[in-house]
Parts: C-alpha cells; structure tokens; sequence
C-alpha cells in the first residue's frame, strides 16, 4: 500500500470511528465495508478484530459512568458463545449471501422504528440474550454485529451514555473472543501488524471526538440518528456486497 492510498484508509477509518461513536454501535459497522476496497474479505475480519480492542477500550473509558453491568452480562455472554460459533463459520459462508442478507435485515428494522417511534422493546431478558447472541455471530460471520446489537438497544431507548459504554463492553468481550478465532483461521497475518499502532491511535482519537460531538445531541434526538445511522449501514452494505 502506497503513502496516498494508505492515507485514505486511516481517513475512512477515523471517519468510521467518530460515527460508529456518535451512533453508538461501533465503527465495524463502517470500517468493514471500507476496509473491502483496500484488503480481501478474510484479512478485514482479522484487521477489525484488532482495531476494535483500542477502540472500544477508548469509548469505555470515555463512557465509564453509563455501564449497566446488568445488560453486559445479559447480553454479553451468549455473544461471546455465538461470536465463536459465527467465527469459525466464516471461513465455510459465501460472504456475498451474509452481507446481502445482513443489508435488508437492517433496512427493515431500522425503518419499522422510525415510523413507529413510539415503539419501544422492554430490556427484559429474552430480548437482551437474543440480540446479543444474533449480534455476537453476525460479527464473527461477517466482521459486523454492532448494528444488531445497536438496533437492539435502539429498540431499548436507552439513555445515550449507557447506550455507547455498555454496546463496547459487549463489543470488547466479543473482540477478545474473536480475535483469538480469526488468529487460529489464518486472518491475522504479519502483514498487516504495521497498522496496528495506527488504529490504536485511531481508535482513542475517533472515540474522542465522537464524544464530543455526542455531548451536543440531545437524548430525545439520539435514538433517530442511531437508527438513520443504521438504515444506512444497511443500504451502504446492500451496494457494496450487490457490486
């Protein structure tokens, strides 16, 4: 990778950052279907696993005072079961079929509670373990689960610093788990251990001026960016595996 394409990759990432902060559910969401334009789909699993350790330990840090540890166990657990089970499945998918499938799934949930805004989904347990076993495999099978999980606790309205700390505490378990999985398939390779201090960077600076720009948005406003945010990621993600 040449300076000027190499440039342009660490742009997309910090972008993907900074608004995978603001909605809330993590930059995969962003950084996978850009990664694709620089990378093969196998070497962007195992570059995101460990981009998002540096950024999710920024935003938990960043968001410490709104861990609801109650709902990280909830769902965090059987993502971690699942992001096991969605990793080594990776490998053996059609990733096309995955990513087409994961587009209209978000498309459709995003937009039913948009028109339904008063539409909300009790935190109970049923609710919480299975998004976070839908999310922990879609990110093993497919690099991507905070959209899921991001629409989940949408669904939750929860309040906007609780929404961002817990969705990282779940996503840094997930992470932990996967990197491990991707690291045992042959995803992360030496090649690409030179990015790593860049993304790490990357990571705390994104999360920090996600926060920023987080702390201007009122709660009441929160709930529909997120869920703009996520049709997007669907139609973003609908282009990229139809082109």
């Amino acid at each position: 990778m040449d300076n000027s394409t190499l440039l342009l990759f660490l742009l997309l990432t910090l972008f993907a950052e900074i608004i995978g902060t603001i909605g809330g559910f993590g930059s995969s969401v962003f950084f996978v279907p850009f990664a694709t334009l620089f990378f093969d789909f196998h070497t962007v699993l195992g570059i995101t696993a460990v981009f998002h350790l540096s950024s999710n330990i920024s935003k938990i840090y960043l968001f410490r005072k709104g861990l609801d540890k109650k709902l990280i166990l909830q769902m965090g657990i059987p993502s971690v079961i699942f992001v096991i089970i969605g990793g080594y499945l990776s490998s053996f998918f059609n990733s096309q079929l995955l990513e087409i499938s994961l587009g209209f799934f978000l498309i459709s949930l995003s937009l039913l509670f948009l028109v339904k805004d008063k539409l909300i989904i009790p935190p109970r347990r049923k609710e919480t373990v299975l998004g976070g076993a839908i999310s922990g495999f879609s990110a093993g099978l497919i690099g991507t689960g905070g959209a899921i999980r991001g629409l989940t606790m949408a669904a939750f309205n929860l309040e906007k610093s609780v929404f961002v700390a817990t969705s990282a505490s779940i996503d840094m378990m997930i992470d932990l788990t996967r990197t491990f999985v991707y690291y045992d398939n042959g995803y992360i390779t030496k090649d690409i251990l030179m990015y790593i201090p860049y993304l790490f960077i990357i990571g705390f600076i994104g999360s920090w001026l996600g926060q920023k720009l987080l702390e201007k948005i009122p709660q009441e406003r929160f709930k529909k960016i997120a869920l703009v945010l996520i049709f997007l990621i669907g139609i973003f993600s609908l282009y990229q595996s139809l082109k």
